[in-house]
Order: C-alpha cells, then structure tokens, then sequence
C-alpha cells in the first residue's frame, strides 16, 4: 500500500460533507510538517454530518480505519496513509460508507 502519511492537519470527511478529526496523538514521536502522524489506533471523530434517512437525522460520528498487515509502524501502532481504507460510522456503529481524504503535499516526516 502506498500514500502520504495522514496527519493531525490532513483534510478528511465523511462522504455527507461532516468533518473529520483525530483524538489526541499517542505520542509516537513522529511528526508530518510539524504535525503528529495518525495511527491506526486513533479515535477520529466525525463533526458537522448532516446525513439523514428517511428524514431522521443519522450522522456519521466516527471512522474506523482498517490498516493493512505489514505496514510501517510507529511506536507498534500502523500509520495512516492517504490509501489506508476506512468506514464511517453512526453512534449505533451502522457503516455509512468511506472517509474521503484530501490529497496533499508533504515537506518531510520527522523522526524523534
């Protein structure tokens, strides 16, 4: 699987235009221009959907992503990648379809 590495600064919603937001980092150490990098164990949570059905409000309220085997690892934990495939979904855990990631460029990652 290749892709830029997601970051505490990296564009992503859920596919009914909600905003999606990572919970604190756990401290892996590695930082993406500046910012801390997601992992795989990270809570993102989903703010702002407005998704309904048959008019009833069911919004996207998290996303679980589903890193591949074999990834890099930071601190034993698989880092997020642009391509890493993931599932949004509402507080009753019913799947909502995929986080939508916005390409961007990256400076550099950084160790530490």
């Amino acid at each position: 699987m290749s892709g830029k590495v997601i970051h505490a600064g990296t564009a992503i919603g859920c596919p009914h235009g909600g905003r999606v937001s990572a919970g604190p980092a756990a401290g892996t150490g590695v930082l993406v221009d500046g910012l801390p990098a997601a992992t795989g164990t990270l809570v993102h949570t989903v703010t702002g959907c407005r998704h309904t059905v048959d008019g009833v409000p069911a919004p996207c309220t998290t996303v679980r992503w589903a890193p591949p085997s074999g990834g890099v690892l930071a601190d034993g934990s698989p880092l997020l990648l642009e391509s890493t495939p993931g599932v949004c979904f509402t507080a009753g855990l019913v799947p909502q379809g995929q986080p939508v990631v916005a390409p961007a460029a990256q400076e550099g990652v950084t160790c530490g």
